[in-house]
């Protein structure tokens, strides 16, 4: 499992201390799998693949599962883990997934305006 967790923080670009920082877990803790001293316990080992877009599988195997997910949706999972609005995103979502196609478009045109406001090479 170790060895995995090498190649994606290698693959990502990303510090073991910089996964700890985002998924609670202390860089001792990282040590001592890394020595065989301690075997990583289900939940950390859940945060880890869930910090990667990977499936537990995957972190425990390096063997890829058919995922029912794309490319593009285990990016978007990956980046909202590494978020510090992970709430915010996670409430906003469920309040955007109750609208109506109508609703869900005038969002989508107010949240790309407001995007669009402070950055002039997006507006032309």
């Amino acid at each position: 499992m170790y060895e995995i967790f090498l190649k994606l923080l290698e693959e990502k670009g990303v510090s073991a201390y910089k996964v700890g920082k985002a998924t609670g877990i202390a860089g001792s803790t990282f040590t001592d799998w890394k020595t065989g001293r301690s075997a990583p316990k289900q939940d950390k080992l859940q945060k880890i693949a869930d910090y990667f877009g990977v499936t537990l599988d995957y972190l425990m195997t390096g063997e890829e599962q058919n995922s029912p997910y794309s490319d593009d949706m285990a990016d978007l999972f990956v980046e909202i883990s590494r978020s510090n609005d992970v709430n915010r995103i996670k409430r906003l979502l469920s309040y955007y997934m109750n609208l109506n196609e109508r609703e869900k478009d005038s969002v989508d045109s107010i949240v790309e305006s407001l995007s669009n406001k402070d950055n002039p090479k997006k507006n032309g």
